[in-house]
């Protein structure tokens, strides 16, 4: 097959990430709710019985189904499912940055309204406890921040033979700042803190 032929069957095509197919797919939605005439964010705080990250902190999310139509529709229905709403009840859904993490995971996070904070009735199997944060708090607070190292370890047996430098081989190495937030008793950090101060630099309260 001659080559400009091969290339044109590929025509228009959309790019995706290398190797998605591999990764598990999560949405979420860090919700806005007004109270007392104020913007605040809300929080879950895991269920304690839990087998992942029982009693942290975090948004509404989980990983999407096959059946979802799309990953906004996947953040929508975790909330639902999560907080006892309904779809009507969560509007002006909009994307932040997608996030392709090191452990295999693609997250896909949402910032949306709760229009009807006082509908809320926290899911037992999967919420412990919920609770708000006003945005003049984040506006005024600046997180913790440390830094975590991720360094490449080769398993037992890997060919080093086969690559130039052998075992003195100069990995890349990579740093990433880990935010915490501190409120009322509540830590919050990880993938929630990073989605959160994104979110706060994209509405301005963040530098």
């Amino acid at each position: 097959m001659k080559a400009d032929k091969l290339l044109r069957k590929f025509s228009g095509r959309t790019p995706g990430i290398l190797g998605q197919e591999d990764f598990f797919r999560f949405a979420v939605l860090l919700p806005l709710v007004e109270v007392d005439n104020e913007a605040h964010v809300l929080f879950e705080v895991r269920a304690n019985h839990l087998r992942r990250q029982p009693g942290e902190v975090c948004f509404p999310g989980g990983k999407l189904d096959e059946s979802d139509p799309d990953e906004k529709y996947g953040a929508i229905r975790e909330t639902m499912e999560e907080l006892g709403l309904e779809e009507s009840d969560i509007t002006d859904v909009i994307p932040l940055d997608y996030m392709v993490s090191a452990f295999g995971t693609i997250i896909y996070p949402f910032a949306g309204v709760i229009a009807n904070p006082a509908k809320i009735s926290p899911n037992p199997d999967e919420v412990g406890d919920i609770f708000t944060v006003p945005l003049s708090f984040f506006k005024d607070t600046e997180p913790d921040t440390h830094k975590i190292n991720f360094q490449v370890q080769p398993e037992d047996g890997f060919p080093f033979d086969l690559i130039v430098g052998g075992e003195n081989y100069n990995w890349q190495a990579r740093q990433m700042d880990e935010y915490f937030y501190h409120y009322e008793g509540q830590v919050i950090w990880g993938l929630t803190a990073r989605i959160l101060t994104h979110f706060l630099k994209l509405i301005g309260i963040r530098p």
